[in-house]
């Protein structure tokens, strides 16, 4: 392609961004891969990627590090901050366990340090394969790569409780913060580290907080330094706590709940489902990775590679496990990006001989 060529290319481009959308037409972008999901997990694969001199692109549905965005603002991690860490970024906090906004800086600060090529705002609609390449749509463009990263994480699509009245206004599957609920009557479902947060931090802030727990216990998967506090305040009658209960529906000014001994109408202002996330698997689906036919819906892995069963996919993160949400953390699936990455490196030199 001559420079002429190029320069009337990069015109057209810029002009069609400017027609309505009925009448745009995107010009390919060709990447050696592209990584779906800017989360820490798409950021440590980028930093690999970018090592091993692979020509990548990121591209993120939401803001950077968008699940940790949405974590609740006062959130303090289990894990300690180095191992947090990145690309052998130090990842320095004020305490041993880093919070929601030191985290946000960090990973902020490793992608703008390293320059990371990331496109915000950007969700990826399908991947289908295109010869020997993936095309990869966007609603802004049209890519295409030889390797494809799937990094999307689980935090996305709630797991609903399919009851009566769940798409009310006052119920939420994601909490933020507590003042909202100050002086309010409460209703939190669910007993593990979300469910327990919102619990104690909206009681603090002079709720009427009642728990509804389907076990029997709260989550044995808790903060050690929180499991306590919970339970302490259940034990003395400070907050309420249903066990070996769920909620059947919601109305406007009130909640019913079937407990052991029958269903149990109180009132009610606001319900938080902390019930769960799961993984998009409609977009792994569509994507032609396989999953398990049993609850868990794992997705077909090569456990030496990440290498699904789409030749060249790959999935680097929580969302290996499928609903398994609990076996994949920052601290254990970053090593994903490297083992990833090196089989890419693998079969590039292979491809060049």
């Amino acid at each position: 392609m001559n420079e002429n060529t190029a320069f009337k290319l990069i015109n057209l481009h810029f002009s069609c961004r400017r027609l309505p959308r009925p009448f745009r037409i995107y010009i390919m972008e060709h990447f050696d891969l592209i990584i779906v999901g800017g989360g820490p997990i798409g950021l440590a694969c980028a930093l690999e990627a970018k090592k091993q001199h692979i020509n990548y692109c990121i591209l993120e549905k939401g803001c950077l590090v968008n699940s940790l965005y949405n974590y609740p603002y006062n959130m303090t991690f289990f894990s300690t901050s180095e191992r947090l860490e990145i690309g052998g970024i130090p990842f320095v906090s004020i305490s041993v366990k880093p919070t929601r906004s030191e985290a946000l800086e960090y990973y902020r600060r490793a992608t703008v340090s390293h320059s990371l090529n990331i496109r915000l705002q950007e969700e990826v609609i399908s991947i289908r394969p295109l010869n020997d390449l993936y095309e990869v749509r966007s609603p802004k463009n049209t890519y295409t790569a030889r390797y494809i990263i799937i990094a999307t994480g689980f935090y996305g699509i709630p797991v609903l409780m399919n009851v009566p009245g769940e798409d009310s206004p006052k119920v939420t599957h994601y909490y933020k913060e507590p003042h909202l609920y100050a002086m309010q009557k409460v209703v939190v479902v669910g007993a593990n580290n979300s469910a327990v947060d919102a619990a104690l931090e909206t009681f603090r802030k002079g709720a009427d907080v009642t728990m509804v727990i389907r076990e029997g216990e709260i989550g044995k998967r808790v903060k050690y330094w929180v499991k306590p506090d919970i339970e302490n305040r259940i034990a003395e009658g400070s907050i309420k706590a249903y066990f070996n209960s769920t909620l059947k529906e919601i109305h406007e000014h009130s909640v019913d709940i079937s407990t052991p001994e029958g269903v149990l109408n109180i009132p009610n202002d606001y319900v938080i489902a902390m019930t769960g996330y799961k993984p998009d698997f409609d977009f792994l689906h569509n994507a032609g990775i396989r999953l398990s036919d049993d609850a868990l819906l794992k997705p077909s892995i090569n456990v030496e590679t990440n290498e699904t069963n789409q030749q060249n996919i790959y999935l680097a993160g929580v969302v290996c496990g499928g609903m398994d949400t609990h076996s994949w953390f920052i601290e254990n699936s970053r090593e994903h990006a490297v083992l990833i990455l090196r089989d890419i490196t693998q079969k590039e030199a292979r491809r060049n001989t």
